[in-house]
Order: C-alpha cells, then sequence, then structure tokens
C-alpha cells in the first residue's frame, strides 16, 4: 500500500521473550476473520508492515480483520486504516483500564464524545473494546470504567454497531451491566475468559463469545468446557494479535496469520471436521459485522501518531 503509515504502538521485548515470528500454518479450505486484532502495535524481531501482515493471513486463509482501537490514538488509526484496506474493518472505544485516565484528566467526556464521531465513519462496524477490567485497575477507577462501558453500549445500539467486550475478572460486574442498561443486538464477548456455566449463561441471551490462542493453553480447561458448551452459532475465533500467541508459539509475537492454529484446536476440542467449522464461524462473522468486501473509502495518506513508542499492551 503506497505511503502506508506504520504502527503507533511498540510492544515492551519482554525479558528473553523469542521475538521471532512462527511459521506460516498450513491454509485453511474455507476462510475464516480474525474478530479482533491490534495491528497498530508492531512486535517481533522485525515489525511487519500492515500490508506485510494482511498479506501473511490472506496466504492462509484469514480474508480480514477486526482492527481494533483501545483510546483515540489508536481509534482514530483504526477508523482510517480500515478506510483504506480492504481487508480490514474497525472497531473504536476507550478501554477500560484507560477510561479511568481520560476521567482523572477530565477528559472522559470529550473522549467519548470523540468515540461518537468515529463510530459514525465508514468501515467501523463495532464499539470496542470497552467493558470492565478489575484486574488492572482498582477500586478507584471502577467509577470511570462503569461511566465510559454504558456509554459506549448507548452508542453502539445508536449506531446499530456491535459491541465488542473486554472482561478480565470482572464477569458478574459486565453481565449485570448488559442486562441492566439491554446489550446491543450483537454484542461479543472478546477473547472469552470464563467458565462453561457463564458460557452458556451468555448463550442464553444471544451473545457471542470470541476464542483466542489462550484457548489451545495447557491449563486452559475452563475455557475448553465452555467452548463446548456454546451452540456453535455463536461462536467466533480471533487472534488479539500481537498477544495470545497459540501453542506452541506461546509468547512468540502474534498475528493474524497464527489464526488457523487456534481454529484447528478448537476443532480437534470439538471433534468436528475444521473446513465444517471455519464454515461456521466465517458466517457467524459476516453476521455480526457485515461484509468486507465493500470498496473503501478515501483517506488521507498520512494518519496521525505514526511515530513509535514503548507499549505494554491492552490485551
Amino acid at each position: 500500500m503506497a505511503n502506508e503509515p506504520g504502527p503507533v504502538r511498540q510492544r515492551a521485548p519482554g525479558s528473553g521473550r523469542d521475538l521471532s515470528y512462527p511459521p506460516l500454518p498450513e491454509p485453511l479450505v474455507i476462510p475464516v476473520y480474525d474478530n479482533h486484532t491490534h495491528l497498530e502495535i508492531a512486535d517481533g524481531e522485525q515489525a511487519l508492515s500492515v500490508a506485510e501482515q494482511l498479506d501473511r493471513a490472506s496466504s492462509v486463509g484469514v480474508r480480514g480483520v477486526i482492527q481494533v482501537g483501545g483510546d483515540l490514538e489508536t481509534s482514530r488509526w483504526s477508523a482510517e486504516m480500515a478506510a483504506r484496506e480492504p481487508r480490514m474493518l474497525a472497531a473504536v472505544a476507550i478501554h477500560p483500564n484507560e477510561a479511568p485516565v481520560y476521567e482523572a484528566a477530565g477528559t472522559l467526556d470529550d473522549a467519548i464524545a470523540e468515540i461518537a464521531e468515529l463510530a459514525t465513519r465508514p468501515r467501523v462496524v463495532a464499539v470496542g473494546e470497552t467493558g470492565l477490567d478489575f484486574f488492572r485497575t482498582g477500586p478507584e477507577g471502577h467509577a470511570g470504567q462503569f461511566r465510559s462501558f454504558e456509554a459506549h453500549i448507548e452508542i453502539a445500539k445508536q449506531n446499530g454497531l456491535a459491541l465488542q467486550i473486554h472482561d478480565r475478572d470482572a464477569h458478574a460486574a459486565v453481565i449485570e451491566t448488559l442486562l441492566r442498561v439491554g446489550a446491543p443486538e450483537h454484542t461479543v464477548f472478546h477473547c472469552f475468559s470464563g467458565d462453561a456455566e457463564m458460557a452458556r449463561l451468555c448463550a442464553d441471551n444471544g451473545w457471542y463469545l470470541s476464542f483466542a490462542g489462550t484457548v489451545t493453553f495447557k491449563n486452559a480447561h475452563n475455557l475448553r468446557e465452555a467452548l463446548a458448551a456454546v451452540p456453535r452459532a455463536l461462536l467466533l475465533v480471533e487472534t488479539d494479535a500481537p498477544f495470545l500467541t497459540p501453542a506452541p508459539f506461546r509468547g512468540r509475537p502474534n498475528a493474524p496469520y497464527l489464526l488457523p492454529n487456534t481454529l484447528r484446536a478448537m476443532a480437534d476440542h470439538l471433534e468436528t471436521d475444521v473446513t465444517m467449522l471455519a464454515a461456521q464461524i466465517s458466517s457467524n462473522t459476516e453476521l455480526v459485522y457485515g461484509r468486507w468486501d465493500a470498496e473503501p473509502v478515501t483517506a488521507p495518506d498520512t494518519l496521525p501518531g505514526s511515530e513509535t513508542r514503548p507499549f505494554g499492551g491492552l490485551a
């Protein structure tokens, strides 16, 4: 892509982590979509451009990605990159760990207002990632998280967009909020982290569960039990790249092209054919977000925030 902007964040290297990209997996027969990825974050020994990332993904049967923002800078980048790239659609939001930061600065209302405007842009198909995170944010930040989450739910409903939820150590509070204020028609638990009981509750409400590389981890028995408990019409798959690289490459840089590894592990656990599962998940994804094949719109050659800086991640 001509004049393609670079990533706006650089993932911190981490002590002793293997920074080489894993090999390409065997291509899928039926293409799928990456429900949640962060291509604005550079990672690895040699950071790949967006075009290189998507070319690799296309070569193994990953047809398109949802590029997800977590603050104003990355949400702007996501919306504007999706406007240029036909294999990308965008989600925009203030991440729950970022909401208290904006609130402390007195700018949360302005940030939410800008997310509401970005949500009206062409090829923005979801509000996310939003939700609650009681792991990284202490009780002093919970009020800001709740206020932001409820505002994002309203933005999604007003625009007829899907909602992508980040839920970490906050299962009961997330579900209570959705039931109290009313969830959007298409509500997705990104990187689902609950158990089978929670999965069944989500399914009863028609909420989608998106599984990431964590479902392949040896100790993730709860996730595999949850996977088996969900109707296949409510399943999605994601990378959350550059985080949560699936086994056997855990810890190395993740990328959309590694999605087939997670999908094959899911199919193995469900004792089903990977081609049938891919067809079902591809159909589910298009039902939630629409199709990727519309022409991208004209966008500026230069996007904001092309510089890089150390970044721990919002996964």
